[in-house]
């Protein structure tokens, strides 16, 4: 059913009479099957209520906020959606400017709220992601924990995120933390992916359709990856599964923020309030993205792909970004001296 209230609520922010020519607004954003569930799905609608022509922009976090900085003073971007953080980064160089205040954003968990200069979009969770196929026939249990992927059966057969990406900070994090360390000791993290994960991967990527591509081929059994992208390889027809390990997920959030002095400002607040309804965010699962909207509905089906409800949210770990950023540099040059060499 749709919820009125919601629509009214985010389309309260005027800025096209339908008497005026048609705007247009860019917004950059992940590519693959989220930019073409936004462009066939959630964008048309808007598009066509509020006369304007969405211009969507696909690339990896990092590159969006490099071409924020690049843009800096001019910016064409009129809505950045990036994971959340590179998103404190913009945030932290004044790249994003402010949200307008809106009931809607009542109902958004505080762990997808930014500051007022962002909102989350949907939540993913970062585990393992396996050929459920290929462990039948070779006759293996499904993976549990965070250190099966550093079983030496698995040498060769394993792909990760670089530290570019977030899945591969992630996983920094989380090895850190199952040995002993933390966001603010990553020793034992570097360690321990140095040792025991580095030699089961065959590659290290943070391209999405490269990661794909390595299970298409078969060159890989098992990944670290996110809800999102394995859903929608699932999707597909291909045989994946995703785990939660049991020592904790980490969660990303998807979010996004009105670029500082862009060219659509009061467009840019109205979009940023219609992808956080319900409605829209129903449509996001269908990616893998869970809901950061509590007021979202899903069936049952849907609820059980996805990071959803109370409890499976309450176990995810929240990430300290604020700690891992100003280090991000020295790490990633550590971990191109010590993991990718």
């Amino acid at each position: 059913m749709i919820n009125v209230r919601y629509l009214l609520l985010a389309g309260t922010v005027a800025f096209a009479s339908p008497a005026l020519a048609q705007q247009t607004m860019y917004v950059a954003g992940p590519g693959g099957s989220t930019q073409k569930l936004l462009q066939s799905q959630i964008f048309p609608a808007f598009e066509a209520k509020h006369n304007v022509k969405i211009t969507y922009v696909a690339g990896i976090s990092s590159e969006i906020v490099a071409k924020l900085q690049a843009q800096a003073g001019k910016q064409e971007i009129n809505v950045a959606i990036v994971d959340d953080g590179p998103l404190y980064q913009a945030i932290q160089f004044g790249y994003c400017g402010k949200l307008t205040d809106a009931p809607i954003y009542n109902d958004i968990y505080p762990f997808a709220q930014f500051g007022g200069s962002g909102i989350g979009l949907g939540l993913v969770a970062t585990g393992i992601a396996y050929n459920t196929a290929s462990y039948k026939k070779k006759g293996w249990p499904a993976p549990t924990s965070w250190n099966d992927l550093t079983d030496k059966k698995l040498e060769g057969r394993v792909t990760a995120s670089s530290l570019s990406g977030t899945y591969g900070v992630h996983t920094l994090a989380m090895f850190s933390r199952i040995n002993g360390g933390s966001e603010t000791n990553v020793d034992p993290g570097f360690e321990a992916i140095r040792k025991g994960l580095a030699p089961n991967v065959l590659s290290w990527s943070s391209s999405p359709a490269k990661l794909a591509e390595m299970f298409q081929n078969n060159d890989v059994d098992i990944a670290v990856w996110g809800t999102s992208r394995t859903i929608a390889m699932k999707n597909t027809g291909f045989p994946i599964e995703f785990v939660y390990p049991k020592e904790g997920t980490p969660a990303l959030v998807l979010g996004a923020c009105p670029v500082a002095q862009n060219s659509q400002p009061a467009a840019s607040q109205a979009l940023l309030q219609y992808l956080v309804t319900p409605e829209v965010q129903e449509k996001l699962a269908t990616e893998g993205l869970g809901p950061t909207n509590r007021q979202t509905k899903l069936d049952a089906k849907l609820a059980e792909q996805v990071p959803y409800g109370e409890d499976r949210i309450g176990k995810m770990i929240t990430i300290n970004w604020n700690e891992i950023n100003p280090k991000r540099s020295e790490w990633t040059n550590r971990w191109n001296r010590t993991i990718e060499r």
